[in-house]
């Protein structure tokens, strides 16, 4: 679903170049979208269908309307079933042949029948909220017992020959899938559709111009497309920094949240960041997560919840939960209450899981009431081995750890296999994901799949190989299918998926070429950059307004400033700087950044004050203490879209210096005079000499200077766009439009500061608004404008560029579908 109404096809959106009309635009765009979504109940909290809807089905209902039975044609084994039969309309309880039933005095007419006990008010009141909700439903769950019993161990598959020599065996396997439904395969895709998903699949950004030239200008074909899943698979960091936002999600891992200040909760992000840089065999990932270093516990501790919490909650409770969930597709939050009303869990064998990580003794609850019994470890699945419930806890997990892991345990094979096609395919074999007792669609693909990882040693790049490199992968996307959807679902080709938060903001970033620099994820810089950055020494020299500042009065401020001339404005341009005691920035009158600490160094990013033609660098400086002491300043400003070597200005002597604070009216009237070189004796010396180079150092060296949103800390456009706050494990995100994200969309501050700081610095450029907006497309959508694009285009952007117009004009480029999607 595209959550606008209008896209680039819609010139009746367009405003006139410069017209101040855009954001007007985006509010009528998001008034007609939020009538479009229906609105969430308000008032009342969500039925619980696992714990509220089931008991009185099952109690009333189910004997005459489940298993083999359907009186009067009506049964509900499954969530397709109730929905086909008629009997209910999702959202109209008023108009549902069932809720009538129920409410129905006539003894030949009511439900249950007159010889049966008939639902209370609140029942009754219940269901009807139910339906009016929706009729939701736990994925995978059926009141008829499965017919259908997953495997435990692995399972040999023969893979068919097609006779095609060297076919992918994926290709092999669903060329019998699409002979029995007597369907064809899908179409191969244009190659720069397959460009453009392979990059956001595989390490979650678009393709720079370069790659796209490189890849376009070979040949499109099954070695092509391979050689470019190993280069983009070969992008260690990037690869990592793409899949920390999977893995975040899954292991409840985040850089702020509930637990991380009052020592409830512990991160594992330097651990996760390193296992996934170096392609850690994910056997032994798991072993160090079950059986953890001190670096990678925080998964199995879970958190800490403050006061007092339902015993369902407790920090065993949610190892229980967590590594069936993560690591088996099992759901164990129904069983850590009672024994389970959706699958065959029982409530002692979610307490047998507990107990393994206890360290203490632990008393197994029911519905939050103790039952007097106390928990014994034990593993989930007998027939592979067991724990010693006597061993000590580090003994149990180590225990546990090999039995998951174990190349016997084809449950554990299945889950991630399924969970990666999943992430590639857009809809699991099973589905849902944390399913697993569900029947695959293809049970012999499940299997082929595991085991092949278990093959390579659990080698989950070379999994995503395979799959990347079939033809089905690069096959046209099936018409959109809801991936949550109750019913019979028929694979016939890759879904489309909606881009996570992290995507979408990465590829705004790319697009506008401004970002952050900042890097909230805790992970040591010589990790993300391979081994310690080469240190860069300063170039200039500490400056102040004379020589021997050791009799500088505290207070005593001065002013320094460096007037420069640019071509064209920057793409990235870095001021470096430090000052004993203190300092103020302004880069063309406007206050960039301030500081107080004269131990610490910073680097502030100005490409967006920076203009074509003249600029002015200002620095207000000031002395601190209680008596004279020596002060100075250092500043480095670092411009590095310059090629070969970038532009570096430090202060010297030929920054110009007054005294007292001169900026902004003060400033022309100001005396400046040459500033005067500090001896390094009056200077803080080889501690912040270290912290300068340090800090150039990271500016070179990191490559593109705009940090991963995987690395940052939730916003509100993240949270709006489907991030979660990982406070409990999150295996999908929702696929579909919310409210608050067609607002965000629409009109949000966040997105609109963004385009409008990228329209900014895009509006010096010296290229014609044509070859603009054709560089801009290749960037966004890797490929150029169509004419009826082109025609559009040209009546939004003049001859002359308007920051207005161009802000517009990326506006339209983000809300397009070829954007919110990959294909």
């Amino acid at each position: 679903m595209f959550p606008m109404t209008h896209t680039l096809s819609s010139p009746s959106c367009i405003p006139a170049a410069g017209s101040g009309h855009g954001r007007v635009r985006r509010i009528l765009v998001c008034a007609v979208t939020l009538f479009a979504v229906t609105p969430l109940a308000r008032g009342q909290q969500k039925v619980d269908f696992a714990h509220e809807v089931v008991p009185v089905l099952k109690k009333h209902c189910a004997e005459c309307h489940t298993g083999t039975r359907s009186e009067g044609g009506f049964s509900f084994n499954t969530h397709r079933q109730i929905l086909e039969s008629g009997y209910v309309k999702p959202g109209e309880p008023a108009d549902s042949l069932m809720i009538e039933l129920l409410h129905s005095t006539d003894t030949d007419y009511q439900m249950p029948p007159s010889d049966r006990p008939r639902l209370t008010a609140d029942q009754t009141s219940l269901l009807e909220r139910w339906v009016a909700e929706g009729v939701n439903w736990e994925p995978g769950f059926r009141f008829a017992k499965a017919a259908w019993e997953p495997p435990l161990l692995p399972r040999n598959v023969e893979v068919p020959d097609t006779g095609e020599a060297g076919a992918n065996p994926i290709d092999r396997i669903l060329a019998t899938h699409f002979q029995a439904h007597s369907q064809p395969a899908p179409q191969p895709v244009p190659g720069h559709v397959f460009l453009r998903r392979a990059y956001m699949d595989l390490i979650g950004i678009p393709p720079t111009l370069e790659e796209q030239r490189l890849f376009l200008s070979r040949e499109y074909n099954d070695a092509s497309c391979s050689q470019l899943v190993d280069e983009l698979l070969d992008r260690r960091h990037d690869y990592a920094e793409h899949w920390m936002s999977f893995w975040n999600d899954l292991l409840r891992n985040d850089y702020a949240g509930t637990g991380y200040i009052d020592g409830g909760r512990s991160q594992i992000t330097a651990w996760l960041y390193e296992a996934l840089l170096n392609n850690l065999p994910y056997d032994e990932f798991v072993r160090q997560l079950i059986s953890p270093t001190k670096q990678s516990e925080g998964f199995i501790r879970g958190i800490k919840w403050r006061g007092s919490v339902n015993a369902s909650q407790v920090r065993e409770i949610q190892f229980a939960q967590n590594v069936s969930q993560v690591f088996l597709g099992i759901n164990m939050k129904c069983a850590s209450c009672h024994d389970s009303f959706i699958d065959r869990w029982t409530l002692d064998e979610a307490y047998g899981l507990a107990a393994i990580f206890s360290e203490r003794e632990l008393s197994i609850h029911r519905c939050d009431k103790p039952t007097g019994r106390i928990a014994s470890a034990k593993w989930i699945f007998p027939e592979l081995g067991s724990v010693d419930p006597d061993a000590d806890q580090p003994t149990r997990l180590k225990q546990l750890a090999d039995l998951m892991t174990s190349p016997q345990n084809g449950r554990f094979s299945r889950t991630i296999a399924n969970r990666v096609w999943h992430r590639l395919m857009g809809r699991g074999i099973v589905h849902p994901v944390d399913a697993m007792h569900t029947q695959p669609w293809n049970a012999d693909l499940l299997d082929f799949l595991a085991n092949y990882l278990v093959e390579q040693d659990y080698d989950l790049k070379a999994l995503m190989k395979l799959i990347a490199e079939s033809r089905v992968y690069r096959g046209a996307a099936a018409a959109d299918v809801d991936p949550s959807a109750a019913g019979d679902y028929v694979f016939s080709g890759p879904i489309r998926r909606h881009l996570t938060a992290e995507q979408f903001m990465d590829a705004v970033w790319r697009l506008t070429g401004v970002g952050p620099q900042r890097v909230d994820a805790p992970i040591p810089p010589a990790l993300r950059h391979d081994g310690d950055i080469p240190l860069i020494e300063k170039s200039g020299e500490w400056i102040w307004t004379y020589a021997d500042t050791r009799t500088s009065p505290p207070g005593e401020t001065a002013t320094f400033r460096k007037q420069l001339s640019l071509e064209k404005r920057p793409r990235k341009a870095t001021l470096v700087i430090t000052c004993d005691n203190e300092y103020t920035a302004y880069v063309n009158g406007k206050k960039v950044g301030a500081d107080n600490n004269w131990t610490t160094v910073e680097a502030i990013s100005i490409s967006r004050q920076l203009r074509r033609g003249e600029n002015e660098i200002l620095i207000v400086g000031r002395n601190g203490g209680n008596s004279a002491n020596a002060a100075s300043l250092y500043a480095e400003l670092i411009i590095e879209d310059t090629l070969p070597e970038p532009v570096v200005i430090p202060t010297d002597t030929s920054w110009q210096a007054a005294s007292g604070d001169v900026h902004g009216k003060n400033s022309a009237a100001a005396k400046w005079n040459a500033a005067v070189v500090v001896p390094s004796r009056f200077t803080p010396g080889p501690t912040a000499e270290s912290a300068i180079s340090r800090t150039i150092s990271r500016v070179l060296n990191i490559s593109n200077g705009i940090t991963r949103a995987a690395l940052l800390k939730s916003n509100m456009l993240m949270r709006s766009l489907g991030r979660p706050n990982r406070e409990q494990v999150v295996t999908v995100r929702p696929q579909s439009l919310s409210t608050l994200q067609a607002i965000d969309l629409a009109n949000g501050e966040i997105l609109d500061t963004m385009l409008r700081q990228g329209a900014e610095q895009i509006a010096d450029s010296d290229e014609t608004s044509a070859e603009l907006s054709d560089r801009l497309f290749r960037k966004t959508l890797v490929r150029a404008p169509r004419e009826t694009e082109r025609q559009i285009i040209s009546d939004l952007l003049s001859d002359e560029l308007y920051v207005e117009s161009i802000h517009d004009f990326l506006w339209l480029l983000v809300m397009h579908p070829e954007f919110q999607f990959v294909h």
